[in-house]
């Protein structure tokens, strides 16, 4: 997931609020314990991203979280695809030559069922194809796992978050189990998450970014999850989050992304994160698994260090509220 320029960035810096967290920084770094890992885009260091090999390789591994994105084509049919052009992972730039800059949008779904999705990553995946959204649903229901789910610039497919929940109702996935347990969507922008909050209240939801902690408040009232990179977060911020109850009465979580190594994945695991998004989700789950059996007793001189980490740490915010 790549931050856009979708929102104005804040320019401020996590907060006052941060630093009057110290015990709390301290507890989440002194008391690791083991996020849900979900496999980005699929288990996308093994398999072509976004793809239903990358769902199986997942699955493979043993992985019940998968990520996906979602973008509508001329003819109004719902794909999973990270980038909003084609060229990147699939050979569009051969069937297609003259069609440059070969953006989603501009190309029908029968036009890019002939795309090969998989040669990009490896010939033993040649011929893999971009799933419909119907079709991803239908593999991950088949292999038992979850689904984090992106609205992919949805600035550029107005009402995407209606048809995508219309799907979602029709593949079986807005009853009350699914949407209890196996389902969450996302975005960078604040107002799709809250259009998609208003149309089904029920459905689990998170806001990709990091806001400042003064804004946070405002997020809470229609989010669940703050998911932010974790390049731009600390102990302290991730307590600040959650310290807040979100759209559900219930502790804002916070899954972030794209963490693909073991000392990361401690790191924030340490933070107290809910959730670590990875390419290498066997990494991750095994890297915090070992930690948590080998963690010894918190000392005196890990609590201090978490302490004077909280106000040193200033970040710039990303993915602030659009129109305020």
């Amino acid at each position: 997931m790549h931050i856009r320029p979708l929102a104005a960035l804040s320019g401020a810096f996590l907060g006052i609020s941060a630093l009057l967290l110290p015990s709390a920084a301290a507890q989440a770094a002194d008391h690791p314990h083991r996020p849900i890992t979900v496999a980005h885009r699929g288990a996308s260091a093994y398999a072509p991203e976004n793809t239903l090999a990358a769902v199986d390789a997942a699955d493979d591994l043993g992985v019940a979280w998968v990520e996906n994105d979602v973008q509508r084509t001329k003819d109004g049919e719902l794909v999973i695809m990270h980038d909003t052009t084609l060229n990147r992972t699939t050979d569009v730039e051969q069937l297609f030559p003259d069609r440059a800059p070969w953006k989603v949008a501009d190309f029908t779904l029968a036009e890019i069922k002939r795309l090969d999705a998989g040669s990009w990553f490896g010939a033993r995946f040649a011929g893999e194809r971009v799933p419909t959204l119907e079709e991803y649903l239908d593999k991950v229901s088949a292999n038992h796992q979850n689904l984090l789910m992106e609205l992919k610039a949805p600035e550029l497919y107005p009402g995407i978050e209606s048809q995508t929940l219309q799907v979602l109702r029709e593949e079986g996935w807005l009853n009350r189990h699914h949407v209890k347990h196996r389902l969450i969507i996302q975005s960078f922008s604040a107002p799709s998450v809250r259009t998609v909050h208003h149309l089904r209240p029920d459905v689990k939801t998170g806001f990709l970014g990091t806001p400042a902690v003064a804004d946070l408040p405002e997020y809470a009232a229609f989010t669940d999850q703050i998911n932010p990179s974790y390049r731009t977060i600390n102990a302290a911020y991730v307590a600040a989050v959650k310290e807040l109850d979100g759209a559900h009465g219930k502790p804002l979580e916070v899954f972030t992304w794209t963490v693909n190594d073991g000392p990361n994945a401690v790191s924030v695991a340490r933070m107290g994160v809910t959730g670590i998004i990875s390419n290498n989700p066997d990494v991750v789950r095994d890297a915090v698994a070992g930690a948590a059996r080998e963690e010894t007793p918190a000392t005196e001189a890990t609590d201090e260090g978490a302490r004077e980490e909280t106000p040193a740490a200033v970040q710039e915010p990303v993915g602030a509220l659009a129109g305020r």
